[in-house]
């Protein structure tokens, strides 16, 4: 699986990308034809502490997943859409 990493008005530092690498790579042991993975951070122009937004996107076969989270932190709103991403990932295979 191919991973994209887009940031917009941000700088992702080393940490954030392999912990990036590691929670998006595992997906693909709940579903095998994940052909690709574009993950899109920006930092959303608000005053509120939840401002950091992660955009999952996997490309599969049939219809795309696409799933968006705000939070405090990077690492948390990446951690949220994975988990999102994996019920979704195991309804299609169910269904399939």
């Amino acid at each position: 699986m191919k991973i994209t990493v887009q940031s917009l008005g941000v700088t992702p530092h080393a940490p954030l990308e392999e912990h990036l690498n590691k929670k998006i790579s595992k997906l693909s042991t709940f579903y095998d034809k994940i052909l690709e993975c574009q993950v899109v951070l920006r930092v959303e122009n608000t005053n509120e502490k939840e401002n950091k937004t992660a955009e999952i996107r996997l490309v599969v076969p049939g219809d795309d997943i696409i799933v968006k989270k705000t939070s405090e932190s990077f690492e948390e709103s990446v951690d949220q859409c994975v988990e999102a991403a994996k019920r979704l990932l195991i309804k299609k295979k169910e269904t399939a």
